[in-house]
């Protein structure tokens, strides 16, 4: 490991509070884009203390519910390998 902090899978928090600081990316092709790649583009939005990357979506955590809203202002719509992503604060808990 070359001193890089490793983040959380758990992005699905019981604290209701969090719910608004975590972040869904659908579209995602993930055959190609993998969690680094996710840490990476998400983590100049804010702290990033979960990621989770599922086939075809991922959850990314954040600390607060700043970080996250900036993030998809940054990043909704942006086309990464050739599909256009959905992001959005989660709704789901």
């Amino acid at each position: 490991m070359t001193g890089k902090t490793q983040t959380s899978n758990v992005t699905n928090k019981n604290d209701p509070r969090s719910l608004n600081s975590r972040v869904f990316i659908g579209n995602l092709n993930t055959a190609i884009v993998k969690k680094t790649d996710i840490e990476v583009i998400f983590a100049k939005y804010g702290k990033i203390v979960g990621c989770s990357v599922h086939k075809g979506y991922a959850f990314v955590q954040y600390m607060n519910e700043r970080n996250a809203r900036a993030a998809v202002a940054g990043e909704n719509a942006r086309i990464i390998a050739g599909q256009p992503l959905e992001v959005v604060v989660s709704t789901v808990s």
